[in-house]
C-alpha cells in the first residue's frame, strides 16, 4: 500500500518538475478554493512564460496576480478579468496574452480534457468575436461552435480533506472549478486543509478520485473574503 500513498511533505516535491513554458491548471473562483501555497511556490521558482488557465487571474497581490507581478504569466486562459487591475493593463497593453473564453466553455473544456474528448460544439458564442477562426456546425437547425478541450502539464488543486491515496473532497463552493482542473492535468497536485487515514473518507462523498491525484500536501490556508466596493 505504501507506493499507493500520494502525500507529499514540501513544496519542492509538490511541484517538482515545473518548468518555464509549461501550461499551468489553476482551480478556484477568485478569491474561493484557491491553491495558495502552490501558487506562491511557483512564484519563488521563478519559472517564466507560463500559459495559465482559471476562471480569473485572482486579484492584486494575491492569488494568481502575484504571478502577474513578477510577469511569469505568458497567456492567460480565462473567464473574466474581474478585480485584477494589473490583468486587465497588462491586457490592454498588449503585454499578456489574453484568451477569454465563457465560463460555461471553460469549464467544459476542462471537463472534456479530463475526460479524454479533443473537442465539443456549444452554441454559447456562436456570432460574436468569439467564433472567429472556429469550425461553425449545425445541427437540428441551430449554429454551435467547435471547440477544443484544454490539458494542462501541471493541475494545482485546493482541497479540504483528503486521504492518503489522493481521494478528495471539497468544502461547499470550494468545489467550483478544482474537480475539472483535477482531472485535466498531466501532474496533478492538490493541497489540502487535512489529510486523513484511508478509510475516513465516505466513499459517497468523495469529489475527486485519487486516479485523478498524483500528489498530495497538506497547509495552512490565509481566510480572505472579496468585498462589494460601493461609490457615492
Amino acid at each position: 500500500m505504501a507506493g499507493l500513498d500520494k502525500r507529499v511533505y514540501s513544496y519542492e516535491e509538490a511541484l517538482e518538475g515545473l518548468a518555464s513554458g509549461m501550461t499551468v491548471l489553476a482551480g478556484g473562483f477568485g478569491l474561493c478554493g484557491i491553491p495558495e501555497n502552490l501558487i506562491a511556490r511557483i512564484r519563488a521558482l521563478g519559472v517564466r512564460d507560463l500559459t495559465v488557465v482559471s476562471n480569473n487571474c485572482g486579484v492584486d497581490g494575491f492569488g494568481l496576480g502575484v504571478l502577474l507581478e513578477d510577469r511569469q504569466i505568458r497567456k492567460m486562459i480565462a473567464s473574466y478579468v474581474g478585480e485584477n487591475a494589473l490583468f486587465e493593463q497588462q491586457l490592454l497593453s498588449g503585454e499578456l496574452e489574453v484568451e477569454l473564453t465563457p465560463q460555461g466553455t471553460l469549464a467544459e473544456k476542462l471537463r472534456a480534457g479530463g475526460a479524454g474528448i479533443p473537442a465539443f460544439f456549444t452554441a454559447t458564442g456562436v456570432g460574436t468575436p468569439v467564433a472567429e477562426g472556429k469550425e461553425v456546425r449545425e445541427f437540428d437547425g441551430r449554429q454551435y461552435l467547435m471547440e477544443r478541450a484544454i490539458t494542462g502539464d501541471f493541475a494545482i488543486v485546493k482541497g479540504w480533506k483528503a486521504d492518503h491515496f489522493g481521494n478528495v473532497v471539497y468544502r461547499h463552493t470550494a468545489q467550483n472549478f478544482n474537480p475539472l482542473v483535477a482531472s485535466a492535468g498531466r501532474i496533478t497536485v492538490v493541497e489540502v486543509e487535512e489529510i486523513v487515514a484511508p478509510g475516513e473518507l465516505d466513499p459517497a462523498h468523495i469529489h475527486t478520485p485519487a486516479i485523478f491525484v498524483d500528489r498530495v500536501i497538506q497547509a495552512a490556508f490565509e481566510k480572505r473574503i472579496e468585498k462589494r466596493t460601493l461609490k457615492a
